[in-house]
């Protein structure tokens, strides 16, 4: 890792590519507004200008590196999108997809998915293959979300997936094939160096004449293997397209896999001369995934274990030290399992027909069915008793809708309007069981029978059902081809929400100024672009409800004996809401666009304001009036803002070389107002002060562990910590932390309430992404960067190793003994910069030469994912969670996974 010095050197030197840089919006502009573009990454084929900030992400702009999931290819390339996988969420990444931040506090934070036009979810994403997608569309303003009602609170991914192209018969084949390498690891004592430091403190050790570095017995070389093919032919009236994926690959922890099948077709046909289109598609997926079981325990026992033990078993168990209760053996923790299946199955069928010249009728039918099944076993050498788990959560969406569009021009106007009727129902079930008391190890979670305890709760299974029903009108107005206004309004009516509140409407309006057509701007040469946007819209979200809250709900709460049998007792579990009604977040947003220089130097900026008023949050309440001391109530507010600038720059574009470099920079800020307000009548208050998280797990630190704090008036997740002036001699041989005594009352108090301060954020200020690609006759060679600036992480990693409170029991790090500090108190003395500008991914790509009746293209590329991080971070590595706000956001707790390099090489072919 790199000093706080070259930090400053490194964002000067990011800070000079910028100038040079430009964002996806920008890169599309320039596309859609130059009139001959060389090699066009994106073809806009709508009939009206785009409206507002969309970011467009083609084929050609996607991340070229080591790509395994969909998410993943637009990681870093689009302003205000935040795309953050660490260790094996390398897949699914279901939990790290922030559009323009967190809006709510338990509402849905995920972005709508829309594949095709039909509506779907972050987990069916990452399971479409990357080669099959043509191009995102990321909508992030209230005025571009609004057509898509609640369900697009968050922001919404528009997915185009690859189409036949009515021509010849094609095939290609794309294949990746590489390893993996861990490129950092924690400095624990070895053998020699823990032996040699027991003795210099007079401490008794367990010596067992092994010389063992556990960090490196769980990890290995891991392996990945991608291939992809598809087919596609056709002619003007009638084209289709099919395609099959197969990823595997083998981690860096030992045993622990992922896996990924697809298959996918598409149909296209003309019939009725030409006058009705037909498109059908079907998908289908198998995503397998060996996850840890527990990350942290795994991480922290193969850090803190006596290295002078075996790996492996010696006779007939795992060695251990008894005194060490909080660790196990790291070899019988890899036993452990916690496996997933996700199936995924989804088939459309869209009908367009042309009316008139004017008039387009639209009708839309999806079904979507998805399996998520989870099994977990731990053995006995870890469990006393073991336990074994087997469970499944299976959901069915219906989505129909029928639109009709008209259009219209006459002289300098032109209009465009669509009204839509929608229609969504989603149906969700479960069933588990869990299983203690395992006869033996040998069958795993495949045989729960070979269990003979079965504990009150572990078997289970629920069921819900949720409909949407929406309405939908939208006009769009130009004048004279340069001024734009488009308002949208759209009602939602869910069955989720109280009977009083079933209908949430949702308008926008936004404005372009198609300024270079303007006639004092029309002959100005070097202004190629100049246009203006503003917007103002609302949206809706129910992410935090789930069916049934509105009512009185009846659950199992325990067995008595009644008549000398045992009876399951039915009652009440929680309060229900019947006034519960939508989020509503509203969102002003203003920017402009400008090419200058035929469109070789391209800016684009905008200013967003959004906020969010009757946020669902749990408030206690009293017992009676209530059955419950917990009621889900919309009462709180929160805020977000912020701006984002993309600039570009194409310094050399010539027939054998081509310099392209593009850098997208987001500033936000979020705001929690308040959560405190009147509930029928009744006055419902929060406490201002929240602890959310804290150092947990097996560690060395104290009772008043809190870190992160929801406090109203801030930011989501700060840092509310006791402030340490220096590390001092306790009085006997060791050190400990010099605590401040921030209200100078003469009491050290740790406690919440006591001498803590606001200490920094979690959530990055400023975010950046930047790719720079060069092209020489048939080599090219890009680079991408993604940086994240203004935010902390506590390393309550180091805090724990570096505690010499339980040596020899544990070990430590190198530096522990030399500075001998006897001390678990958590402080600000372990909060540290989290600013990092890492190197996501080099590619060197070459595209042959080679044509001939057989082969239209061939193409090898060698990638290093992950090639460097500048940091001042001193811990594994900055990239924690900083963007999804729970409990381990910011803080470094013995859970990071082993920063890992990736080296591959690919081949793409085309018949």
């Amino acid at each position: 890792m790199i000093g706080r010095n070259i930090i400053s050197k490194a964002l000067l030197c990011s800070l000079f590519l910028i100038v040079s840089a430009g964002s996806v919006s920008a890169q599309n502009r320039h596309k859609r507004y130059q009139k001959t573009p060389k090699q066009p990454i994106f073809q806009v084929k709508d009939t009206l200008p785009v409206i507002g900030s969309m970011a467009k992400l083609g084929e050609k702009q996607m991340n070229k590196g080591l790509v395994n999931s969909a998410l993943s290819a637009m990681s870093g390339r689009v302003v205000g999108v935040n795309v953050v996988a660490g260790g094996q969420d390398r897949m699914a990444m279901l939990a790290s997809v922030r559009v323009r931040g967190t809006t709510s506090l338990t509402g849905g934070n995920d972005p709508l998915v829309i594949i095709d036009g039909v509506s779907s979810d972050l987990s069916t994403l990452s399971t479409i293959y990357p080669a099959d997608i043509e191009s995102f569309t990321i909508l992030k303003n209230a005025s571009e979300t609004s057509k898509y009602g609640s369900r697009g609170a968050s922001g919404v991914i528009v997915v185009k997936t690859k189409r036949g192209g009515g021509g010849a018969f094609q095939i290609a084949y794309d294949g990746t094939i590489g390893f993996e390498k861990v490129s950092k690891r924690l400095q624990m004592l070895n053998a020699k160096e823990y032996i040699q430091a027991a003795k210099a403190l007079g401490l008794v050790y367990n010596d067992q004449g092994f010389n063992t570095d556990f960090q490196k017995e769980i990890t290995q070389t891991g392996f990945v293997n991608n291939h992809h093919v598809a087919f596609s032919g056709g002619n003007e009236k009638s084209n289709y397209r099919a395609s099959l994926g197969y990823m595997r690959g083998e981690t860096v922890i030992k045993d622990k896999n992922y896996s990924n099948f697809t298959a996918k077709l598409d149909i296209s046909q003309l019939a009725f001369d030409e006058k009705l289109k037909i498109d059908f598609g079907v998908f289908g997926a198998s995503q397998k995934d060996d996850k840890l079981y527990n990350s942290q325990m795994l991480f922290y026992s193969s850090a803190a274990m006596n290295p002078t033990l075996s790996f492996n078993k010696v006779g007939d168990g795992w060695q251990r030290n008894s005194n060490s209760s909080q660790i196990a053996a790291p070899a019988p923790l890899l036993l452990e399992r916690n496996d997933e299946q996700n199936l995924s199955f989804n088939t459309h069928l869209q009908l367009s027909l042309q009316l008139s010249h004017d008039l387009q009728l639209s009708a839309l039918g999806s079904y979507s069915y998805a399996s998520m099944e989870n099994a977990r076993f731990a053995p006995t050498w870890v469990w006393a008793q073991g336990m074994a788990y087997r469970g499944e959560n299976k959901s069915e969406d219906l989505l129909g809708n029928i639109s009709l569009n008209w259009k219209k021009q006459w002289n300098v106007h032109r209009i465009e309007a669509t009204a839509l009727a929608e229609y969504q129902q989603n149906k969700h079930s479960a069933f588990w069981t869990e299983v203690k008391g395992l006869a033996n190890n040998a069958f795993g979670y495949n045989n729960l029978a070979a269990g003979v305890a079965r504990p009150y709760g572990g078997t289970g299974s629920n069921y819900t059902s949720s409909s949407l029903s929406s309405v939908m009108l939208t006009a769009t107005y130009i004048l004279l081809d340069r001024y734009t206004v488009n308002l949208t309004t759209r009602a939602d009516g869910s069955s989720m929400v109280g009977d009083d509140h079933t209908w949430g409407f949702f308008p926008s309006v936004s404005t372009t100024w198609d300024m270079k057509k303007e006639r004092f701007l029309h002959d100005v040469k070097a202004i190629s672009l100049l246009d203006l946007r503003m917007g103002y819209g609302r949206s809706g979200n129910l992410g935090a409800i789930s069916s049934y809250l509105t009512m009185k709900q009846f659950m199992p709460v325990g067995v008595v004996s009644y008549n000398g049998s045992p009876t399951v007792t039915l009652g009440t579990l929680r309060n229900s809401n019947p006034d519960l009604r939508w989020e509503t977040r509203s969102t002003f947003n203003i920017g402009t666009d400008l090419g200058l220089f035929n469109n070789r130097l391209l800016l684009t900026a905008e200013y967003y304001y959004s906020k969010t008023t009757g946020m669902l949050y749990e408030y206690d309440v009293p017992v009676p009036t209530f059955a419950f001391d917990k009621l889900l109530a919309n009462i709180g507010s929160m805020s977000n803002s912020g701006f984002e600038l993309g600039i570009g720059l194409v310094p050399i574009s010539r027939k054998d070389m081509e310099l392209n470099i593009n850098v997208n920079m987001s500033w936000q800020k979020n705001k929690l107002l308040s959560l405190s307000g009147n509930y029928r009548g009744r006055e419902m208050t929060a406490p201002t002060i929240t602890p959310i998280g804290e150092m947990n797990g097996a560690g060395f630190h104290g009772g008043d562990n809190h870190i992160l704090y929801q406090i109203v008036g801030q930011p989501l997740g700060v840092f509310y910590l006791p402030h340490c002036k220096g590390i001092v001699d306790n009085g006997h041989g060791h050190y400990k932390y010099d605590i401040a005594d921030l209200n100078n009352d003469g009491v050290i108090d740790l406690s919440d309430h006591g001498d803590r301060y606001i200490a920094g954020q979690a959530t990055p200020k400023m975010t950046l992404g930047s790719n720079i690609s060069f092209r020489y006759k048939d080599f090219d060679i890009s680079l991408q960067m993604n940086g994240a600036f203004g935010h902390k992480v506590f390393n309550g990693t180091t805090l724990s190793y570096l505690n010499m409170s339980n040596f020899p029991d544990y070990n430590v790090l190198k530096e522990a003994p030399g500075r001998n500090i006897v001390d678990q108190n958590v402080t600000d003395y372990w909060l540290e910069s989290g600013d990092y500008l890492n190197f996501d991914y080099l590619t060197i790509g070459w595209n042959t030469p080679i044509k001939n009746k057989y082969i239209t293209a061939l193409r090898f590329s060698f990638n290093i994912n992950n090639l460097a991080t500048i940091t001042s971070y001193s811990g594994l590595t900055p990239m924690v969670n900083s963007y999804v706000f729970d409990s381990t956001m910011g803080i470094d707790d013995k859970r990071t996974y082993f920063p890992y390099r990736t080296y591959s090489i690919g081949v793409s072919i085309k018949f």
